[in-house]
């Protein structure tokens, strides 16, 4: 299984749906909402999504792959269903 990790935003509508697909699907997932996370935890979100050029929420990573916004196709495709 691979493994599933997220930033959202506690009151996006798109984090709320990438988190049910996941759900749904039965594929374990971590998540930090950045919005309700501490400033040190928030600082290495943005150094993580500057890194890998993301604009946006949610910010899905599957093992080394990243993929920005609600794109089931694209989460399907990584993991491999």
């Amino acid at each position: 299984m691979k493994k599933v990790s997220m930033y959202t935003l506690s009151t996006c509508p798109w984090c709320r749906k990438t988190k049910n697909y996941f759900t749904q699907h039965n594929i374990p997932f971590t998540y930090i909402d950045y919005d309700l996370a501490d400033e040190a935890t928030q600082s290495r979100i943005l150094d993580e999504l500057d890194a890998a050029g993301a604009t946006g929420f949610p910010f899905v990573k599957i093992d080394d792959e990243f993929i920005v916004g609600y794109l089931p196709d694209r989460y399907a495709k990584a993991i491999g269903i």
